[in-house]
């Protein structure tokens, strides 16, 4: 299969229609062999409009989700950014070609392991795997001018929102109540975060970030 022309495909059917056609989302998209993130059994479908599992609770995101995601958070190439629930690591790859240092953060020492040595193969030396709880990030390593929620969630934790810099954006995407997603841009300027909603889409949930069950009489 010819990977290089089904991302020439996947840009102009998926991305460019969906108002991300700036050069530098474009030149990530054409960059990142997505094929390589996507488990060996999925590698003809990698540019597919699929959303594609990597394991429990992660996948990959239709890559026009992933990209109006990214647009929406505006990345610069001198921001760090923070990833969170990294999954096989193909956001924080895409993330490594928009901004200069990116962290990626996943739970268990298996997950990290493997996304340490994927990075690795594929010459992201700029993309450090990291083990930590999802909910917490890495307060010692903040502030972050980018961070990333890399599923569905229930809340957002006062802990993400307080590890973003100055000027600092977290996108997430936020469960309602009729079960659809809303990815929500969360940005702080001084000690004030406030957010804007920006579109739909329903990626997997991660149950982590799901709030207390209320107390019923």
């Amino acid at each position: 299969m010819d990977f290089q022309a089904a991302r020439r495909i996947m840009v102009d059917s998926q991305i460019r229609p969906n108002n991300v056609s700036d050069p530098e989302y474009v030149h990530a998209f054409m960059a990142v062999p997505r094929e390589a993130f996507v488990p060996s059994g999925k590698k003809s479908i990698a540019y597919s409009e699929f959303e594609i599992p990597t394991g429990e609770d992660r996948a990959m995101w239709i890559p026009r989700d992933i990209a109006k995601m990214l647009k929406a958070l505006a990345p610069r190439p001198s921001d760090v950014a923070l990833v969170i629930g990294a999954g096989s690591g193909y956001s924080a790859a895409l993330l490594a070609e928009l901004t200069e240092t990116v962290i990626a953060v996943e739970d268990s020492e298996e997950a990290v392991d493997r996304l340490t040595e994927r990075m690795s193969a594929l010459g992201y030396d700029q993309v450090a795997a990291v083990e930590a709880p999802l909910t917490e990030g890495l307060p010692d390593q903040a502030p972050f001018d980018v961070i990333l929620i890399c599923g569905m969630v229930e809340q957002v934790p006062a802990a993400l929102t307080a590890q973003l810099a100055d000027g600092g954006r977290l996108g997430a995407v936020v469960k309602m109540d009729d079960a659809l997603g809303r990815a929500r841009i969360y940005s702080r300027a001084g000690d004030t975060v406030g957010h804007r909603d920006s579109f739909e889409c329903t990626p997997p949930e991660f149950t982590c970030f799901r709030k207390p069950a209320a107390f019923v009489f």
